[in-house]
């Protein structure tokens, strides 16, 4: 029998992705392997959001171009396939294929004729999701895309050139995939796009809809017991979708809402049009419906022209709203991107400097957080045990991991009460209870 390779990078659209693409190769009679050399095709899933994870993908080409069977069939696709090009056939003549983000559904043409070249990098349309088989039997969390591409055009943001501008699936096509995932195994929702909350769909008698009702008509549905949503945008936090937060259950008391930075006049260069007083207005408005709810964020430090004022006002907002779990990262300059060629752009060893004090801060947020968790109780979703078998680890409303010992009987609920005995910066760890 034939065998797939898939190694995925980046975000969880990625992710997604590359479920769907082991879903239709299996259906095409092929199995996973964790080993390139028994790989009859070879994928690399892409990430360009920064030269970070572009760098990575250039050097596992090399290392797979090294390990492969001289007849595997070996390509990329996402987003740094959409990025390169054709050049990728130049930097790797052994590819066979190269396809963009909303292409991947074509692989069954490389699959019936393997002595092709497939270039294909168009930005499509919507194709790709309801083309794709479903998988018969879907993990505890599906993700189900409700939205491709993005039109805010951050100006350090090479999204809108890799998937571009914003098209939204019909609710009809999204509730097929929930109603689908939710009949073959998940229990928790996670809705996905580039800018989640931006989601609208104008049906054709003009009537517009909304995130907030993806979540509502969801949370019908017996099988399905948590509900998430990422990334956000903070202008699109309208207030239905806030109000939402505060009457539906299943709506998990956690948002991820990047401010990427507190200062205005970087947030001006970044072309993110919001005041800092429009973002917390929101996150008090989120606070008041729901008293339980935390924020998380992503950042960026060392953007061109950042000075240590500017710097010192993304310290002061992440204190301010007290973040319980982001992702911060130095400026990376991606080509197609206004602010790859903006004026001061910062040394790499103050953006360092910058990283790691900003870590710093979050990481003790982050702990202090963890440990007022302790000897509270909460539903939590169990991700599989882990790499010792001597443990599961599971996860909080809050997306914390938390680590719990294995049963005796090696058996264990997908969904359990956990009571939270410790906690440290990173994890938290539990134990079942009936409470």
């Amino acid at each position: 029998m034939k065998k797939f390779f898939i190694q995925t990078f980046g975000c969880q659209m990625n992710v997604y992705d590359g479920q769907r693409i082991a879903t239709l190769l299996e259906s095409h009679g092929f199995i996973s392997t964790d080993n390139i050399a028994d790989a009859d095709i070879i994928i690399l899933n892409t990430c360009a959001v920064r030269e970070k994870a572009t760098n990575k993908v250039y050097s596992a080409l090399g290392r797979i171009r090294a390990a492969k069977k001289p007849d595997a069939l070996f390509g990329i696709v996402g987003c740094v396939a959409r990025e390169s090009g054709a050049d990728a056939f130049r930097r790797i003549p052994e590819l066979n294929f190269v396809l963009g983000p909303q292409s991947y559904h074509k692989l069954p043409e490389i699959l019936s004729d393997p002595d092709t070249k497939l270039f294909n990098i168009d930005l499509g349309g919507l194709e790709k999701f309801d083309s794709m088989p479903r998988p018969a039997i879907s993990p505890a969390v599906a993700y189900i895309p409700i939205q491709e591409g993005c039109n805010h055009c951050c100006t350090y943001c090479i999204v809108p050139h890799t998937r571009g501008r914003e098209i939204s699936r019909s609710p009809q096509s999204v509730m097929h995939d929930v109603t689908h995932a939710a009949e073959t195994g998940a229990v928790e929702i996670c809705f996905l796009g580039q800018n989640v909350n931006g989601y609208n769909f104008v049906d054709d008698t003009g009537i517009s809809h909304r995130l907030s009702e993806l979540i509502r008509e969801t949370a019908k549905i017996d099988a399905v017991q948590r509900i998430r949503f990422t990334s956000s945008y903070p202008t699109e936090m309208t207030d239905d979708l806030i109000e939402i937060f505060g009457t539906e259950p299943k709506l998990l008391p956690f948002l991820n809402m990047p401010i990427q930075s507190g200062s205005p006049n970087v947030l001006t260069k970044m072309n993110r049009p919001y005041s800092l007083d429009l973002y917390i207005d929101i996150v008090n408005k989120l606070r008041h419906v729901r008293p339980d709810i935390q924020i998380s964020s992503d950042f960026i430090v060392g953007f061109p022209g950042e000075t240590d004022d500017d710097f010192e006002q993304t310290m002061d907002i992440a204190k301010r709203i007290r973040y319980i779990n982001s992702y911060s990262f130095k400026y990376s300059p991606r080509p197609h991107t206004a602010a790859a060629v903006m004026p001061n752009q910062i040394p790499e060893s103050v953006k360092a400097n910058r990283l790691a004090k900003l870590d710093s801060c979050l990481n003790e947020i982050q702990r202090e957080f963890n440990e007022s968790c302790i000897d509270k109780t909460f539903l939590c979703l169990c991700d599989g045990p882990d790499k010792t078998g001597r443990h599961l680890v599971y996860r909080t409303p809050y997306m914390q991991q938390c680590i719990v010992n294995m049963p005796d009987d090696n058996t264990y609920p997908t969904l359990a009460n956990i009571r939270i005995t410790a906690a440290n910066k990173a994890s938290l760890r539990g134990e079942f209870t009936d409470k």
